[in-house]
């Protein structure tokens, strides 16, 4: 049997998913979810709570479909504790997900996020655009 692939999805890649449930980074979340493993830790999560908190959202979902989505995405998603930080990339916003992917031993980091793509692979962790993803995962 082979082992289903860890991944790491970034926050812009799951709000697309969200609001575009048609769109190439919801079809990458899919796939995610038939195939892989999705991993979470506490500083990728909270970021995800905080934005969909955010009031521009209301006019595309209400509060309850946000809260849905994100009680939904911390089932499916495996708790990673973070024992070792990462400090490498340009934003050092997005560190958390480099983290998360060394960490919990990640395949993959989805991202539509330049400060991250631009250092792919990282630590043998490729990083990939949704359409990248759905191309060497098909």
């Amino acid at each position: 049997m082979k082992a289903r692939t860890r991944v790491v999805v970034d926050t812009n890649v799951l709000l697309s998913r969200l609001l575009v449930p048609s769109s190439v980074p919801a079809q990458a979340v899919r796939r995610t979810v038939d195939q892989g493993q999705i991993l979470a830790s506490e500083a990728t999560l909270e970021e995800l709570a905080d934005v969909l908190s955010r009031p521009k959202f209301d006019r595309y979902l209400t509060v309850s479909e946000r809260q849905q989505f994100l009680r939904l995405f911390m089932r499916i998603a495996q708790w990673v504790p973070i024992l070792h930080p990462v400090q490498a990339c340009r934003d050092p916003r997005d560190d958390k997900f480099l983290a998360l992917a060394v960490n919990g031993e990640a395949g993959v980091i989805i991202t539509a996020d330049q400060d991250l793509l631009v250092l792919d692979p990282f630590r043998d962790v490729r990083i990939l655009e949704p359409a990248a993803y759905l191309a060497q995962t098909g």
